[in-house]
């Protein structure tokens, strides 16, 4: 049990900029202790997760270096110098708002704060969820459950569906040609795919041959900025975040999500 950084004799969180950075570095701090002995060199990355109120999220940022997480990552890699933690010189660093919280992700409820630590080892968890649901158009399932360790998620139209060069291929999100929604026509055999990304501790989306121009399209509405990307190279992928709408051809639209859908 993570125990109160703030107790002495003030209960109350940090609401000021240094204040939340020192909590947040002394979290991070005992969760990489853990790894003492030489454990930290097998630590590939941290993913910090944030969930304060959006009055105080200027300041939450302001207290990651949201703008220059460059310098965060520093601040660690000296309480890692400090204490012999012995991370390697690759490791990276991610931080993002979510809502809610990746489930195995190590919660501090001081800061409203989470932690995910990639490692080739097992003495932390590494495992992710997340979630699929599509808001128009039709699936042969109501909502696809994702997982960090299986690899690649292909999205395409039918189930079973063969390519042009004559190969079969398996759609694990599947758009079922015999719909009667409108929307499934524009749906390619080869759309597009998921994976997920054990460097940065995200899932991408990627667009396959039929999700590029001229074809179908592949794009992804940020929950963040609202900002419109357009995948043009099946070789980039695009790192999504809670909230995310993924569009595909005309009208068809996912939803990626961290919190399963009932």
């Amino acid at each position: 049990m993570i125990f109160n950084l703030f107790k002495s004799g003030n209960e109350e969180k940090p609401t000021d900029v240094k204040g939340i950075r020192h909590g947040l570095l002394q979290f991070i701090k005992q969760e990489l202790q853990k790894a003492e002995g030489g454990e930290g060199a097998h630590i590939k990355g941290l993913s910090i997760y944030l969930n304060c109120d959006p009055a105080q999220r200027h300041v939450y940022e302001a207290a990651v270096y949201l703008d220059d997480q460059e310098k965060l990552q520093q601040e660690i890699q000296k309480i890692s110098d400090d204490y012999a933690l012995d991370l390697p010189p690759n490791w990276t660093l991610s931080i993002s708002f979510e809502e809610p919280f990746p489930e195995e992700s190590i919660a501090f409820e001081e800061l409203n704060a989470a932690l995910f630590v990639k490692t080739s080892k097992h003495y932390i968890k590494q495992q992710i969820k997340a979630y699929i649901k599509a808001l128009s158009g039709e699936t042969h399932q109501p909502f696809y459950e994702l997982d960090s360790e299986c690899g690649k998620y292909n999205i395409g139209r039918d189930e079973k569906a063969q390519s042009d060069e004559g190969y079969f291929r398996t759609n694990h999100i599947a758009f079922p040609s015999s719909s009667s929604n409108e929307s499934n026509k524009y749906i390619s055999r080869q759309h597009a795919h998921l994976e997920y990304n054990p460097d940065t501790l995200q899932f991408l989306i990627f667009a396959d041959e039929g999700g590029v121009p001229p074809r179908n399209k592949v794009k992804v509405l940020s929950a963040k900025t609202e900002e419109v990307i357009k995948l043009h190279s099946t070789h980039i992928g695009h790192e999504l975040s809670a909230g995310d709408q993924i569009i595909l051809g005309e009208s068809v639209v996912l939803e990626f999500s961290y919190k399963p859908y009932e």
